[in-house]
Formats: C-alpha cells, sequence, structure tokens
C-alpha cells in the first residue's frame, strides 16, 4: 500500500474520535500528541496557540467570536500583512489577551488560565515547548488542551487536525468538505506525477529573507524539503543540511540545479529579503528575485538560465491551502504535467470558498 493511500486509511479509522456531540453532551477525542481528551460539551471560549488560518477556515466567522486569547507574536509579527487583513474583518483580534510564543520562551501558562477558556488549541510543538508539566498546569485549571499538527507534513495528520477541528469547533461538516479537499488535491498533484514519471530536476530552495548578498537558510528534512519529497524533486540539501540552515554558495553553483525557489514572506523590517504574501506585489517582487539570480556564479546556473526561479510565500506551508504550494514547485518541475494547473487562481478559490478574507498581494510567482 502506498504511503497516500495509508494516510488515508489511518484518517479515515481515527475519524469516529474526532466526530463532535451536540452541545450538551461530551466530546471525546484523540489528540495529536495521542492524548485522549473529554470535552464537556461544545466549547464557547477557546485559547488559540497556532494555525490561525485552518482554524477559521473550519469554525468559520463563528469561530473568530469564540477566541479569549492568543498567542499573538506567529500571527501578527511573523505574518503582518496577514494579521491585518484579519483584523481588518475581526476588530477584537486586536485587544485579545496575549499568552506569549513558545518559539522564544516568552510563552505564559498563567496568561493563557487568565484568559478562561473552555479549550486550549495548540500545535504539537508548542505543547512540546511548554512540556508535560505546562500541559497539565493548564489541565488542573479545568482547562481541556487539544494539539493539532500541520507541521508534520503527512497527508494522515492533516486530515485527522482538520476533523479535530471541526469537532471542537461543532463544524464537523466544514471540517469533511476540506479535508475531502485536501485530499483530493493531493491525490491530483501525485495522480499527475506518477503520470509523468521522473523529472530528473535539481532544486534548491532559500529563505529570501537576508538579501541575496548573505546566504539563507535551507533545508534538508522538513518545511519545503518536505514539499519536494512529497513531489519528487531531487533537493540539492538532502544528505547536506539535517534540518534546516544555510548551504555553502560554492556547493550551490558545484550543484547546478534546474530550480530555484525563493522563500519570501511580508518581512517589512528586511528590506533586502522577497516580499510575498498579504498586501505584496509581483512588481515589487521581480527586482528582488532578479537580485538573486544575479549572485556570482549564479548567472550561469540552469534554473537562471531557463528562468526557473520561484518566489513562494513562507507562510503558506504547513497549513491546509499548502496544496496550493505543492502544486506550484510540481509544476516547477513537471510543467507539461501541470500545464493546465494555475496555482495562484487555487488560492483565491480556496480564500473565497474558506476563509472571510481576500488574499490580496502575491503569493507564487516566477521571475520574468
Amino acid at each position: 500500500m502506498s504511503l497516500f493511500l495509508r494516510g488515508l486509511a489511518a484518517a479515515a479509522l481515527s475519524l469516529a474520535v474526532a466526530l463532535p456531540a451536540p452541545a450538551h453532551e461530551h466530546i471525546k477525542l484523540t489528540d495529536l500528541d495521542g492524548r485522549n481528551v473529554t470535552l464537556h460539551g461544545l466549547p464557547e471560549k477557546v485559547a488559540l496557540g497556532f494555525y490561525y488560518e485552518d482554524y477559521l477556515a473550519v469554525a468559520g466567522a463563528e469561530g473568530a467570536a469564540k477566541l479569549v486569547s492568543l498567542s499573538r507574536a506567529p500571527w501578527a509579527d511573523w505574518r503582518p500583512g496577514q494579521w491585518a487583513a484579519y483584523g481588518a474583518v475581526f476588530p477584537a483580534l486586536e485587544t485579545l489577551p496575549d499568552f506569549g510564543n513558545a518559539d522564544d520562551n516568552s510563552f505564559s501558562v498563567e496568561a493563557l488560565i487568565a484568559s478562561q477558556p473552555d479549550v486550549a488549541i495548540l500545535a504539537s510543538w508548542q505543547t512540546a515547548a511548554i512540556g508535560e508539566a505546562g500541559v497539565n498546569q493548564i489541565k488542573d485549571a479545568g482547562i481541556a488542551v487539544v494539539a493539532i499538527d500541520y507541521n508534520a507534513q503527512t497527508l494522515e495528520r492533516h486530515l485527522l487536525s482538520t476533523r479535530i477541528l471541526g469537532a471542537v469547533t461543532g463544524q464537523p461538516e466544514r471540517a469533511e468538505h476540506l479535508a475531502a479537499l485536501y485530499e483530493a488535491k493531493t491525490k491530483d498533484t501525485l495522480e499527475r506525477i506518477a503520470k509523468a514519471g521522473p523529472s530528473g530536476k535539481k532544486i534548491y530552495v532559500e529563505l529570501a529573507q537576508k538579501g541575496p548578498a548573505e546566504v539563507g537558510n535551507t533545508y534538508g528534512k522538513g518545511m519545503w524539503a518536505g514539499v519536494i519529497d512529497l513531489v519528487g524533486g531531487q533537493n540539492i540539501a538532502a544528505g547536506q543540511i539535517a534540518n534546516w540552515g544555510p548551504l555553502s554558495p560554492e556547493y550551490v553553483i558545484a550543484a547546478q540545479p534546474d530550480v530555484i525557489v525563493l522563500a519570501g514572506s511580508e518581512w517589512r523590517n528586511k528590506p533586502e529579503a522577497v516580499l510575498l504574501g498579504f498586501g505584496e506585489t509581483d512588481a515589487a517582487a521581480q527586482p528582488k528575485l532578479a537580485a538573486y539570480a544575479a549572485r556570482p556564479g549564479w548567472e550561469a546556473l540552469p534554473a537562471v538560465q531557463a528562468r526557473a526561479v520561484y518566489g513562494i510565500y513562507h507562510g503558506g506551508n504547513r497549513t491546509l491551502s499548502d496544496f496550493v504550494y505543492a502544486r506550484t514547485i510540481a509544476k516547477a518541475l513537471y510543467p507539461e504535467a501541470f500545464a493546465d494547473v494555475d496555482p495562484a487562481a487555487e488560492l483565491r478559490a480556496y480564500y473565497q470558498d474558506w476563509l472571510p478574507v481576500v488574499p490580496d498581494g502575491t503569493f507564487v510567482t516566477k521571475l520574468q
């Protein structure tokens, strides 16, 4: 059985534990940490740690009204354009209590408890950061802790996380539609690749945050490396970088990548970065992509010669809409197989169907 089909089977078997009950009944589920959780009725007050867009896609506008606190920095600081777009629709976000950021050890269990939620929905990387002691402290205050995990980049955990969000928010039908969409797009991507056969193309991804004068991180495992693995590209960082870190300029040139992907975001305090995402324009992104392509020694790289240099939104990976970015990279590797696929149009359709904001900005682009 293929990895994809095993993921489908595991997700189907686990679905029963994630289905919600009426508000007056207990909801029992197994979260993505493997923790058995019982909710005493449908939660009305939610502390949200991460996966903000995914939560809102499943919960709908009603889910925003249930929020009583946030881990604010990973949204407002990491994705300021995205934060501003949602703040325009939900002004109350700006005044929600902030319980800190597990990524920089400022996470405050006490602040989360003080917001008096019925449930804390946290990423598995956040529960790992605060440890069992932190999780138990929250639980001892009478607050259920539910861990979800899109960071794992597996079909199974994407689907289970979505269905668990459906259970906790009382939106099982939305969750099922979203899970089916993600499943179908992933299946279509893999079927096109299987039909096309190996591309044989080498690919290099760089976090384009520091500008071309300084080498940014690439990924040997997880994050964009996980996407490359999914779509069958030859990642030049594989075996060179354990998780993330920079490759030497000499190694990149020697590897002669056929495709280069520059991951950009809304880093407005980093003037040399490739800026992509909400509020960002292709007109501004093109000179930044060109500056990277003009690095010493890059002019002769196959990717630069073919103008196969792409910009991709760093904040879009490891989400319910990340099938768009997988298809962007797949199209770069197998252009004929994905000739009829327009990732930017698919992203717009996703937002139109599932989210309350319009994705005004550039999220995927190619060097002209």
